[in-house]
């Protein structure tokens, strides 16, 4: 696994996300959950930190596992992180040029050292000492020291199988100044890369002065990062020699259960947030991480990988996972190799005669298309050179194809359409015979009509995987998580800590508070992780009114809420966490310096913009509001909600023509969005444009005929300009389409008299 960057995030933006601000939390009484039984002390495991003398040095596992040190040496996790020298640095340094996006690098050498001259945060070029390697196959990065404890990743890389530079992100254009340039926080090695590539890593990131003094006990993924600092462990055994019995304080050992295994691999090995300050050992994952939820445009809807997953995510979705396979059970632990070649692999659980023959698979046999990984694993490249398969181990599904434009394998080996596949899938197997979680889970992520009902049906099937279930709750949040309150509250006593932390995502993003009671047994959850989320959830609580029974935990949690918040700042999402903690207790100016401060680390956060434009305009400074808006629209031209927001600030403001245009160009770039023509139309009246403001009505009725406001609003227009008859045609509709709304048939009523 090497440095990552999210490089849909650039300037993607799905919702606007408009703060509410909120004061004293109304307390109700709702059961507490049933978990809860352990001590207030006993939650909150150790966060001391390991000493780097604890951790001993492969040499020292090496006199007593050989046969484990042989396996590990050499491997990725050996050769994780390295000092630049002539043996470890495998570039081609020799005076060799390189062209990407409009930058030209230069690849060179003063006496033993390694440089590289290239484009640097102010646009220029300068020269620059490689200091460490990151990495080995299928390529090699290099990483440049900058001022204040920043170490940066080299954009350009090098094939180390093809023996050429290359650009990880060939086909997208950075400018100096944006965050995901590689002297920036994208290719920031110390916030995207260390926790991982070392051992006992503390980021030390200082938010007042933005600098690092990142440590590391060992430069790689030496034994101790797995198994645990070893200084113990020698210390027992050469007291007790052939006497000595395990004291079950090493990691990763032949008595950890599978479950337990994938959990201690995952740390590394998948998308997440982290929790506490540094990783220590202590605990279980979920009190140091949480693990990325199956989203768009991280995952495809299905669960399949889109951006870069790390594997986890994946895994964790599939029936080996449910059935006590591990990781172990198809990589050699040491030297992370696969146990077996071809087929053998999956023979060892799967019945040959079943499975490797063409009855099974259709194709020939000892052919690439007749590998089971071809087709149960397909895969992508990631960071230009790098193919990794998905790891959720799933039948190709070529009917969601069809529906959802997922991926499936065997439209991706035969180069063939979605509509092809299904119809060979059906005439080699028939019909799909039996369900899997996409056909409920992939409606919901797209926002179908009715896909609630799945997705709840997910949700409360226990024996389905916690991240298929915690997905399902965050999806349900789009049909309007009121809805499902009463559910939604049940679900924060739910076995599953994936799950409950799901929840607690989805209740701190509605405006309701009237579930204190309901969330604050979360703040003595078994997980430091949920525990954080409740807390978050919590912001806007008065702490003069906690009662007692909580005063004490309110306050450990706070502490480790804002260690979790120190520890992110270095990331946009840390300083917006931040902000909405301050909005949420009413500290308004707080609120707009903390997302300030998230602009200035990536200008081109335009959802931080946004929402940054909406509180400049509670605070009535609508010079910044407007700029900030502009600078939206400039940035990302086809987002139709900006222009929409714009338009409406503008109305508010009585700049009646400035916002017709805003909200003409609004409906141009979402078509579909009805209540641009319902407020359009209100703004044509009130400048006495009598025939668009009709217009713009009659077009938002072919976009849903059955529109509430717009009906209304076009029977309001005709009975303001003398066509009755036509108003009440559609009063006529509207109260047969509502009939529970009084005001439509006294509105007929009053038609009818005149």
């Amino acid at each position: 696994m090497y440095c990552n960057v999210n490089i849909e995030a650039k300037i993607n933006i799905k919702r606007l996300c408009y703060l509410v601000l909120v004061g004293v939390l109304v307390v109700s009484c709702n059961k507490k959950p049933k978990y809860v039984d352990v001590s207030d002390d006993a939650i909150f495991v150790s966060t001391a930190q390991i000493p780097d003398s604890h951790f001993l040095g492969d040499n020292n596992c090496k006199e007593c596992h050989e046969d484990e040190f042989k396996d590990w040496k050499g491997s990725h996790h050996d050769l994780a992180m390295q000092i630049a020298d002539s043996i470890t640095v495998l570039g081609d340094f020799n005076n060799n040029t390189f062209k990407s996006q409009g930058v030209t690098s230069l690849f060179f050498k003063k006496g033993k050292d390694f440089y590289v001259n290239t484009e640097g945060p102010d646009g220029k070029n300068h020269d620059y000492k490689i200091v460490y390697t990151f990495g080995i196959t299928p390529l090699q990065q290099y990483i440049v020291q900058f001022p204040n404890g920043h170490y940066q990743c080299l954009r350009t890389a090098w094939d180390t199988e093809k023996n050429k530079w290359f650009d990880l992100y060939p086909d997208f254009k950075v400018v100096h100044s944006e965050w995901l340039h590689w002297s920036r926080g994208g290719l920031n090695w110390n916030n995207m890369c260390s926790d991982c590539h070392s051992t006992n890593v503390r980021k030390n990131y200082d938010y007042k002065t933005e600098s690092y003094n990142t440590k590391y006990a060992i430069i790689n993924v030496n034994c101790e990062a797995c198994h645990g600092p070893g200084k113990q462990h020698v210390e027992d055994v050469n007291r007790l020699g052939d006497n000595y019995v395990s004291s079950g304080r090493m990691r990763m050992t032949l008595n950890t259960a599978p479950k337990d295994l994938v959990d201690q691999c995952a740390r590394c090995h998948m998308r997440r947030e982290q929790f506490s300050q540094a990783f220590n050992f202590a605990g279980t994952m979920l009190d140091h991480y949480f693990p990325q939820l199956i989203e768009e445009p991280i995952y495809q809807p299905d669960g399949q990988i889109l951006d870069e997953d790390y594997v986890y995510g994946s895994f964790v979705q599939s029936k080996m996972y449910k059935n006590n396979v591990t990781c172990n059970n198809c990589h050699n632990s040491h030297s992370l190799k696969l146990k077996f070649d071809g087929n053998a692999l999956c023979a060892q659980c799967h019945v040959t005669d079943k499975y490797d023959t063409p009855k099974h698979h259709f194709h020939k046999m000892n052919t690439e298309a007749s590998q089971c990984i071809n087709c149960h694993m397909p895969g992508k490249y990631y960071m230009g050179n790098d193919f990794r398969r998905d790891h959720s181990f799933r039948v190709p599904r070529p009917d969601i194809s069809v529906k959802y434009g997922t991926t499936n394998a065997c439209a991706g080996c035969h180069k063939k359409d979605d509509k092809w596949a299904w119809e060979a899938f059906q005439k080699l197997y028939g019909a799909v015979d039996s369900l899997h979680f996409s056909d409920k889970l992939v409606p919901g992520i797209r926002r179908q009509p009715h896909a609630e009902i799945g997705l709840l049906e997910l949700i409360n099937d226990k024996n389905e995987v916690e991240i298929v279930r915690a997905s399902a709750v965050k999806a349900l949040a789009s049909y309007n998580t009121e809805n499902f309150i009463n559910q939604y509250l049940s679900w924060l006593n739910d076995r599953s800590a994936v799950v409950r932390g799901a929840t607690l995502d989805v209740l701190s993003e509605i405006n309701n508070t009237d579930y204190v009671n309901s969330i604050l047994p979360l703040l003595k959850d078994p997980k430091r992780s949920v525990r954080i989320k409740a807390f978050t959830t919590l912001g806007g609580l008065n702490e003069s009114n906690l009662p007692e029974a909580y005063k004490t935990v309110y306050e450990k949690v706070k502490k480790e809420f804002f260690t979790h918040l120190d520890t992110n700042s270095d990331f946009v999402g840390g300083r917006v966490k931040r902000a909405n903690y301050y909005l949420k207790r009413g500290e308004i100016e707080k609120g707009i310096a903390g997302y300030e401060s998230a602009l200035a680390l990536d200008n081109l956060n335009n959802q931080a913009r946004l929402t940054l434009a909406n509180l400049y305009y509670n605070v009535k400074n609508f010079k910044k509001a407007e700029d900030a808006f502009k600078t939206v629209i400039a940035q990302e031209p086809d987002f139709g909600p900006t222009y929409y927001s714009l338009g409406l600030m503008y109305a508010e403001l009585n700049r009646i023509n400035d916002a017709i245009v805003q909200l003409q160009k609004a409906q141009v770039k979402m078509p579909e969005n009805t209540r641009v023509y319902y407020n359009l139309s209100l703004l044509y009246d009130k400048n006495n444009d009598q025939k668009n403001a009709e217009n713009i009505l009659v077009k938002g009725l072919k976009i849903d005929a059955n529109n509430e406001s717009i009906l209304y609003a076009l029977a309001y227009h005709y009975s303001k300009y003398g066509q009755e008859n036509k108003a009440k045609n559609i009063l006529v509709r509207l109260v047969q389409l509502y009939p529970n709304n009084p005001q439509y048939a006294s509105f007929l009523q009053g038609l009818s008299k005149s």
